[in-house]
This record gives structure tokens, C-alpha cells and sequence, in this order.
């Protein structure tokens, strides 16, 4: 099918948006995951004839999902990435010592679940990452919707709680010289208020694809710091025993054989799943 025929067809996105298919989008997708590009050509061409007016992009990419675990489970794994990070969920707490981890990954040390004594009330902080030259009060919001955004409301009151909580960093001798910044995460998107809020008051944001070139995306690709959710060798319920083992991510696991073991998995199972973890960092 040719590209212009392909982009007449409208689909809709999980936000529930309407939208023409884009192949070259859909084949930068299949790329970003670790597909060869003659393999991901060969997907995209199989997808076009598959497209009707109106097909959603969760049904689009469950056909893709399905060609690529036929090729490689690595690749299969980072083409669902943003929903294994949805699969954190749903209580978020996975996702802050995920949001962790990828700060760690970045040189900062850090801290989680910290309460913290503000100027005027004490604040329950999800993460503090501290490096040589800065400290940020992080505050994940997680969303168990793929169309779901945090809206300006979000980032008003976190810079709130920010400059509460700056003003005794600002005193603390022990943190003399650094720079102090207020963060949301969030692991779906801001809306244009809420990320022209933030810009404006010196708030950072972090998205899955904001902002460009920084986004948490880019962030996971760059670390190789892939969740456990991402493996399809796991079912739901023995990923959330991971969780709850504070297994957070794929290169985790060849260190954790004993605790895999002490799950229930046996040998054949042990080496599948490390397998397919090995294929995703990789």
C-alpha cells in the first residue's frame, strides 16, 4: 500500500483523538525498539493492509506486537514500553523507584518515600535525587490511562510545596552551594497549560515525550533501564511479585536468581525469563 493511501486512513489514539496514519511514525516506532529496518518495513507493509477507517492505535500496535515477538523478544519488549511503564501501576509507588533508578542511572544519589520538614508543614516527598551541583524535590503523577493528562492544577501545587520545602534546604548547611529545583513526572503527558506553568515558574516536567530530546523516554533508552513489566515471558502476577521484591528492572534480574527461585520459577522458566531480559538490554 502507498504511503499517500495509508495516510488517508483516520485512526484513533488512546486519547481518543482522531488522526491519519502515518507510516513513516509507525516505522520510526519499530526503529526506536531495536527493529532492523528491512524487518520494520516488512511490518509496516503487512500493518497497511490491515488499516480500515476508524482502527485504534492499541488494535494497530497488538497486530505489530505480535509480528515482532515472531522476530525478537528485545525488540517486542521496547515496543511496548510505555505500557510496561503504565504496568508499574497501579498505585504508582513501583514508578517512583522506577523514576528513581533512571536518576541514579543519571549520577544522582537518591532517596525515596522521604518525609521532609517544610517551612510550614512537613512534606511526604516521592523522590529527592541529589547530585555535586543540584537537589530536586521530585513528584511523580501516574496514570493508569494511556489518554490521561496532568493539567495545570498539577504543577501549580507541587511548586507550591516546592518553595515550602526550599525554604529549609535554603538553611540546611549541609546542602550550602547547591541549586534547588521543584520536578513532576509523570508517566502519560502535561497539558499545554501545565507545561507553559511550569516552564514560566521554573518548574521541571518530565513526560513520556516531553521534553524533547529529555523525555522520559529518551531517558529509559539512553540508561537501558527497562522494567520488568516490559518482559512477556512474565504473566501480570508474577510481575507484581517482582514489584513487590523491589525488582524493578530487567538488568536486575540475573542477580536475583534465588529470589526468582524463591517465587516459585523453575529452572525453565529462570532461563527464559533471563533470556528475554539479556535481549532487552542488549
Amino acid at each position: 500500500m502507498s504511503e499517500n493511501k495509508s495516510t488517508n486512513i483516520y485512526i484513533y489514539k488512546n486519547t481518543g483523538e482522531k488522526d491519519n496514519f502515518s507510516r513513516q511514525k509507525f516505522l520510526n516506532s519499530l526503529i526506536r525498539s531495536g527493529t532492523n529496518p528491512e524487518t520494520a518495513d516488512k511490518i509496516a507493509d503487512i500493518i497497511e493492509t490491515k488499516l480500515y477507517p476508524g482502527i485504534t492505535t492499541k488494535k494497530i500496535y497488538k497486530i505489530a506486537l505480535k509480528l515482532l515477538k515472531q522476530q525478537t523478544a528485545g525488540a517486542a519488549g521496547k515496543f511496548v514500553l510505555k505500557k510496561a511503564v503504565m504496568d508499574l501501576g497501579p498505585s504508582g509507588y513501583p514508578f517512583e523507584k522506577f523514576l528513581g533508578r533512571l536518576f541514579k542511572a543519571r549520577g544522582y544519589k537518591v532517596n525515596v518515600d522521604q518525609t521532609v520538614q517544610g517551612k510550614c508543614v512537613s512534606h511526604e516527598i516521592d523522590v529527592i535525587a541529589r547530585n555535586d551541583t543540584e537537589q530536586i524535590m521530585v513528584e511523580c503523577k501516574f496514570h493508569s490511562n494511556k489518554g490521561q493528562k496532568s493539567d495545570v492544577k498539577v504543577p501549580l501545587y507541587i511548586n507550591s510545596r516546592f518553595k515550602d520545602v526550599e525554604h529549609t534546604w535554603i538553611k540546611d548547611p549541609d546542602l550550602a552551594g547547591l541549586k534547588f529545583y521543584g520536578m513532576v513526572a509523570t508517566n502519560t503527558r502535561f497539558t499545554d497549560d501545565a507545561k507553559r506553568f511550569a516552564n514560566c515558574a521554573g518548574l521541571k516536567v518530565i513526560s513520556w515525550d516531553y521534553p524533547e530530546g529529555n523525555s522520559l523516554r529518551e531517558w529509559i533508552d539512553e540508561s537501558g533501564y527497562y522494567p520488568v513489566t516490559a518482559l512477556h515471558s512474565l504473566n501480570k502476577s508474577e510481575k507484581k511479585l517482582l514489584l513487590e521484591k523491589d525488582i524493578v528492572l530487567c538488568r536486575e534480574l540475573n542477580d536475583k536468581k534465588e529470589v526468582l527461585k524463591s517465587l516459585g520459577f523453575n529452572d525453565f522458566k529462570i532461563k527464559n525469563v533471563l533470556k528475554e531480559a539479556e535481549d532487552i538490554i542488549s
